[in-house]
């Protein structure tokens, strides 16, 4: 490669990723997903589009690695152990004996509807099985959902990409489907995650520790070290035959929870490398698929991924989840939040590299369907969302501010907004009652900020910022929590204090 062929691929690159970044913006404004902009992005400037032809799959499923181990990294690190916690055991399982349950009913449907033979069928169900990480954090930034759905749903999408893409590689690798060959995979399998897992914890754990006692000569080191743990993990467990990408996002949630210095810099800087990861992921995605053949893959891909969203991913909801005493709103809406995206693509490519017969096919199926089924899940889940009441009216979040000593304040800032159903319209400071050395810092009322003195009264509508001391967020979200929904006279969650 010479300087002028370097000089055309940065500007190339450089204007794609500006496109990519305004459909993005463009995509937030909208209940659009901005995955399909991407995907539409890489079709146009593809063979059948403005020309580029590109056919590797191999290397596609490679790049495709490399994105989700970024992608899983930066969803650990954003995870909060306090939301996952109380969800995980439904998650494993959901992630887990949900996926063969899933892979079982969507491969009957697709012998049956296609008249697929039963491996490719199988291999079909198995590819669509897996929700996508990327597509999942990104709808749980944007719709205020309850503690435990949401929580379910990011442990979900953060595990279930490794059983997934174990079973492909088992499917395409010619396993036999009799009672031996599926008892020997499910022993494999169990294996390759406990170790992957266990790998993801012993690294986490043991970076966590070096991180926070060692300083580094800039702070923009950090961010490069904490990513850089989390890959090593990937990379381990895959060298040791485990699972890869159990590992990361195991050892990230570890890291992402264990108090490291600049915390909301590593935040930001994985997230944006998140988002460089699935630009150029889905935009890759895009380019390997040919348009012109998918015409007559439309009607397969809406049958299976029909029987995937009413019968298979409901089955498989409510057979693990309902023993965790998850309610029946939340298992609705489980079942239709499970949304695909990069990942069956890139699975879906395992078996093109493999040549198993029929895999392009599989590959046109798996492309289609998710651009077909993620458009109509992503754009109805807000309504369907507040339809089951799984929203939390209060909105509470975690507001990241990059200060340099803020690390060692040993605090956290939240900030809350006031939507117009909350009974903390009237409410005054002092009556929040919030534990021993929280403060509500800051209010702004109509565009102008003030400075909130004990008998200042909330009012719809407003956002106000609450400083708590490392240690008692939990119990100053469940205080802030109970007002919103019964008022001042509310039980103190955290503590004997009451009026009622």
């Amino acid at each position: 490669m010479t300087v002028h062929h370097l000089n055309v691929g940065l500007l190339i690159g450089s204007a794609v990723l500006l496109v990519a970044i305004a459909a993005a913006r463009a995509a937030a404004a909208t209940p659009l997903p901005g995955l399909l902009l991407f995907l539409g992005l890489g079709v146009l400037l593809g063979e059948d589009g403005i020309g580029i032809r590109f056919d590797d799959s191999e290397l596609t499923r490679t790049l495709g690695y490399a994105a989700l181990v970024v992608i899983l990294a930066e969803g650990g690190l954003t995870t909060s152990w306090h939301t996952i916690r109380p969800a995980l055991p439904a998650a494993t399982a959901l992630a887990t004996i949900g996926v063969g349950i899933s892979t079982a009913i969507t491969g009957a449907a697709a012998h049956q509807l296609l008249h697929l033979p039963w491996r490719s069928a199988l291999l079909l169900g198995a590819i669509v099985s897996s929700t996508d990480a990327a597509a999942v954090f990104a709808v749980l930034r944007r719709l205020p959902l309850r503690s435990r759905p949401a929580g379910i749903l990011e442990a979900e999408s953060g595990l279930n990409d490794a059983p997934v893409v174990l079973l492909v590689l088992a499917l395409s690798g010619g396993r036999r489907l009799d009672g031996a060959g599926i008892g020997r995979t499910v022993l494999e399998l169990v294996g390759e995650l406990s170790l992957g897992a266990l790998i993801g914890l012993a690294v986490g754990a043991a970076a966590g520790r070096v991180i926070r006692g060692v300083a580094l000569p800039a702070s923009g080191l950090y961010p490069l070290t904490v990513l850089a743990s989390a890959t090593f993990a990937y990379a381990a467990a895959a060298l040791a035959h485990s699972s890869g990408f159990l590992a990361v996002y195991v050892a990230a949630v570890v890291l992402g929870n264990s108090g490291l210095p600049h915390g909301p810099a590593t935040r930001g800087f994985a997230e944006g490398l998140a988002w460089l990861a699935q630009i150029g992921l889905f935009v890759l995605l895009g380019l390997l698929v040919t348009p012109s053949r998918l015409g007559e893959e439309v009607w397969p891909a809406v049958g299976v991924g029909a029987a995937l969203l009413l019968l298979a991913r409901p089955a498989s909801v409510a057979l693990t989840t309902t023993w965790f005493r998850v309610q029946w709103r939340e298992q609705v809406f489980l079942s239709w939040a499970g949304l695909r995206g990069a990942v069956p693509i890139v699975v879906a490519t395992i078996p093109v590299v493999d040549h198993v017969p029929g895999s392009d096919q599989l590959f046109d199926i798996v492309f289609v369907l998710v651009v077909i089924w993620t458009l109509v899940q992503a754009t109805s889940l807000p309504w369907l969302a507040h339809r089951l009441h799984v929203t939390d009216t209060t909105e509470l979040r975690t507001l990241d501010l990059e200060v340099a000593p803020l690390e060692h304040l040993a605090a956290e800032i939240l900030q809350v907004r006031i939507p117009p159903e909350s009974q903390l319209h009237g409410v005054e400071v002092f009556e929040l009652r919030l534990p021993a050395g929280v403060a509500v810092s800051l209010i702004v009322r109509d565009g102008s900020a003030l400075i909130p003195g004990p008998h200042t009264r909330f009012r719809r509508g407003d956002e106000f910022l609450v400083v708590c001391p490392t240690g008692t967020r939990q119990a100053t979200e469940q205080r802030l929590r109970a007002v919103a929904e019964h008022g001042r006279l509310a039980r103190w969650l955290a503590g004997p204090a009451n009026d009622q």
